[in-house]
């Protein structure tokens, strides 16, 4: 496991309490974790066990039932929708889909959200700024190119270059490809949580994981005491799950 972060006990997530249904259906049933400055936390889990949901409600997208989810001493749910956007500008996302505008270049897509959050920047400021995060992740090389003439990873890293061009405090990856998670860690500082079924990128990339099960965190710690368990579900998401081939980045 590794831990290039330096991590401090600044509560940056803190969730308590955490329950959500939908039409009748527990997807979470109390959830509690807190997530420290610098550190990466893994959210592992069945596909339907809620990892999305919690995502969701963590980045003010839905609503609690219960419980409470308090983001960069914000309380979600509670926050007025200019109080929300402003807060949303601290928080990154990195969709399993990369989220790219198939009509701009690289160089465009990663532009866009510096003119519309940062009005009033010089071309010079941008051009820079563009640059610099396409470096990070390895494909400055790409920056006049069109989406579709992109591979599926590269698609993903100029998604995660295009968050990390705000600088945001809180990373949240929705199924990533391991081989940047670390290195956006140490270059930008950011405290991340990863949702993912593969436990070759949990073991890579988590400071921490939490298992999720029945709407519950089961297991929490480190990757080896998340495992080290009897518990039969958990053995056979083990079982079922564990990639030991790289992945392609």
């Amino acid at each position: 496991m590794q831990s290039n972060g330096a991590i401090n006990k600044d509560v940056i997530i803190s969730i308590k309490g955490l329950e959500k249904s939908f039409d009748g259906k527990i997807v979470l049933a109390g959830i509690s974790l807190e997530v420290y400055k610098g550190e990466n936390v893994v959210i592992l889990g069945r596909s339907g066990s809620g990892k999305s949901v919690l995502i969701k409600i963590i980045c003010g997208l839905l609503k609690p039932d219960k419980g409470s989810v308090n983001v960069l001493g914000k309380q979600m749910g509670k926050l007025a929708t200019d109080e929300l956007q402003e807060l949303r500008r601290r928080i990154g996302f990195s969709f399993q889909n990369s989220a790219l505008y198939d009509s701009m270049t690289v160089r465009e897509n990663l532009e866009f959200p510096l003119v519309r959050n940062k009005k009033g920047m010089k071309r010079n400021d941008i051009d820079n700024a563009v640059s610099t995060v396409l470096k990070d992740v390895g494909l400055l090389s790409m920056i006049d190119s069109m989406p579709s003439e992109l591979s599926g990873g590269q698609k993903k890293r100029i998604g995660v270059a295009r968050t990390l061009i705000l600088h945001p405090e809180i990373m949240l990856y929705d199924e990533p490809t391991a081989g940047l998670i670390n290195d956006v860690q140490k270059k930008y500082n950011t405290t991340s949580i990863i949702i993912t079924h593969d436990l070759t990128c949990a073991k890579e990339t988590g400071n921490r994981v939490a298992m999720l099960l029945k709407g519950k965190i089961e297991r929490e710690g480190k990757f080896e005491e998340v495992f080290n368990t009897n518990i039969k579900e958990i053995k056979d998401f083990y079982n079922y799950n564990f990639i030991t081939e790289n992945e392609n980045s």
